[in-house]
């Protein structure tokens, strides 16, 4: 579970002191899928690597299984996000030299899992999302879409508590958007995931069960939204 209490978090541009985060207080229990949104500079990425540890509050504290990832040292929140985090972006952030089940089994390797066990488990985490059949092909031989299969994969082929998705159709057309959250919704049922999601992508919201919107570092929030 997720604990948010009163995080806030302050840039300085300049002169200007920019308030990312005012004052957040959320909880998100095990299991929970939720989405995040709110106009362009309004939080929604800060708020996200909040809960990714890939930064820290300027004051507040952000609670995952009771530990404050705020206090840990970096080379705790590195183990932490590596055992327990998956990250999936909108650029897909793959290496363009490696191949599908290179890519994915790059997430295996900070947990020191072996050569043959990498290789079966990342070709598991491909056949679940549909790509069982493109093992070693490059990411300059898919499509967008199945470049986010693959990133997928790799963010899930850990066994991760937690998925954590920054626009993850914003780049994908319509239809391809769909398929991917079909693939993202099923996996987060049948694993338990806790998903949270940030998206411009109003259609998308509509389906959460439960909505954040945040603006100027601000948070609403919307039980049961029209799933």
């Amino acid at each position: 579970m997720y604990e948010l209490s009163g995080v806030t978090k302050r840039y300085t541009r300049g002169k200007d002191v920019v308030h990312a985060l005012d004052g957040v207080d959320l909880t998100i229990a095990d299991g929970d899928r939720l989405v995040v949104q709110g106009p362009t500079g309004g939080g929604k990425s800060t708020l996200l690597q909040m809960l990714g540890g890939l930064d820290r509050p300027t004051s507040g504290s952000v609670t995952l299984d009771g530990t404050d990832l705020a206090g840990l040292s970096e080379s705790r929140l590195t183990e932490v996000r590596s055992e327990k985090i998956g990250f999936v972006f909108q650029s897909f952030n793959l290496i363009p030299t490696l191949t599908a089940q290179e890519n994915v089994e790059t997430a295996l390797v900070p947990l020191g899992v072996k050569t043959a066990e990498r290789r079966a488990r990342a070709a598991e985490a491909l056949a679940s999302v549909g790509l069982g059949e493109r093992l070693r092909h490059l990411p300059g031989e898919m499509s967008g879409g199945q470049q986010q299969r693959v990133a997928i994969a790799r963010a899930l082929v850990k066994k991760p508590k937690v998925l954590l998705a920054d626009e993850p159709t914003g780049n994908l057309d319509e239809s391809t958007r769909d398929e991917i959250m079909d693939v993202l919704e099923k996996l987060w049922a049948e694993q338990g995931l806790t998903f949270v999601m940030v998206t411009h992508d109003s259609a998308l919201a509509k389906k959460a069960p439960r909505l954040v919107t945040i603006r100027k570092g601000r948070i609403t929030v919307k039980e049961n939204a029209k799933a």
